[in-house]
């Protein structure tokens, strides 16, 4: 494992892809010195005093951009949260410009939700401070597949080896695609479990076995991951009805029974009670590591911040 010194060189987080295992070791390990801080009474650790991070929300989030806040008030950092609903970009203006102006404001930190994949992307290049992808569009969420990964790690140790299934609507989930990339890289064994019209033309080449028999998907697995069904995302016919989805992907007691003996399940929220998963299995005080996941969601991102910063280049003005 990456020790606590580790030279995180990475500008900016975009996805997973581009981090190698030191890379996510690295920010797992901060991540775990994170949870004990935010367990504490007094919650600060000062690192980004006197450092700016701009959250641009151009998708609606409620635990993601929560989190961010937090993540950065808890560093010290001045957090500035933009209402892209009141911005100029509702009056029209190009998503270039939109960096460009904020560029001018010399931020040091830039997290960025956008409903098109590839947004992120091109708006980094745009800026000169550190960007994290807060998801776009239906590409990545790296940040939380890390702490989908720290909770994994913090309750059965080493994720080498695990088996993991991935459920749901995995054709519009960007969660999905984080999630399976990092726990390829950590060793994992991981399924992906769908309905034909919510499998991704290419997942057969993500590196994950592919089922549409939830039951058979499920024998052996020690974590199931529920996704949400994303039907603001859904211009088409991709399931006749929520209830038919709920008897054949709905995760229950008699489907996790399946799985292996205590396998523990997660759900990145928000959750749709009774379409993706039961109430009793979702709530369940043993298996369900669904608030732990929320948790872990404040102290991975404060890792991701102090690496970004620190990683940051130093501009002197000239004498």
């Amino acid at each position: 494992m990456a020790d606590l010194a580790y030279a995180f060189s990475k500008r900016h987080l975009l996805g997973i892809e581009g981090l190698n295992r030191l890379d996510i070791e690295d920010l797992l390990n901060l991540g775990d010195r994170y949870v004990e801080l935010n367990r504490r009474r007094v919650k600060r650790a000062d690192i980004l005093a006197g450092r700016t991070l701009l959250n641009l929300f151009f998708d609606n989030s409620t635990r993601t951009q929560s989190s961010f806040e937090i993540a950065g008030r808890r560093l010290g950092a001045d957090v500035v949260t933009m209402q892209v609903a009141t911005s100029s970009v509702k009056k029209g203006e190009t998503l270039v410009d939109t960096a460009i102006t904020l560029n001018a404001m010399k931020p040091d930190l830039l997290v960025i939700r956008h409903a098109s994949s590839g947004a992120v992307k091109l708006l980094s290049r745009k800026v000169d401070c550190g960007v994290i992808n807060a998801g776009d569009g239906s590409h990545e969420h790296p940040t939380q597949a890390l702490l989908d990964a720290l909770t994994i790690r913090r309750r059965l140790g080493d994720i080498g080896g695990l088996r993991v299934a991935i459920c749901g609507d995995v054709l519009h989930s960007r969660v999905a695609r984080s999630n399976v990339a990092l726990l390829n890289i950590l060793g994992a064994e991981v399924r992906l479990i769908a309905p034909r019209t919510l499998t991704p033309p290419g997942a057969a080449g993500w590196g994950a076995s592919l089922f549409t028999d939830m039951r058979k998907g499920l024998e052996g697995c020690d974590v199931v991951m529920m996704l949400r069904l994303q039907q603001e995302r859904m211009d088409g016919a991709y399931l006749p009805s929520a209830r038919e989805f709920f008897h054949f992907y709905g995760l229950d007691d008699e489907k996790l029974a399946c799985a292996k003996p205590g396998a523990l399940i997660m759900h990145p929220g928000p959750m749709n009670r009774g379409v993706e998963i039961e109430s009793g299995v979702a709530d369940h005080k043993d298996r369900s590591l669904i608030t732990e996941q929320v948790e872990m969601g404040v102290a991975i991102r404060m890792a991701v911040l102090e690496r970004l910063a620190a990683a940051a280049p130093v501009t002197e003005p000239a004498p």
